[in-house]
């Protein structure tokens, strides 16, 4: 039977760990950079979707 590579296992779990950091830090910058008004209570943070001429939904 083979023996387990726990520095395998280790260093995937620190590439995962540091992966979930960097996206939390591009989820941090991006709230930061949107307008102070967008993150009041009641609000969308989110831009509204894109519209054609007649008001319809693109595609």
């Amino acid at each position: 039977m083979a023996k387990p590579n726990y520095q395998f296992e280790k260093r995937q779990r620190e590439l995962e760990k540091k992966r979930t950091q960097e996206e939390k830090r591009q989820r941090d910058l991006v709230a930061r950079s949107l307008p102070e008004a967008a993150t009041e209570p009641g609000s969308t943070a989110l831009p509204a979707a894109p519209e054609n001429d007649d008001g319809s939904p693109p595609g």
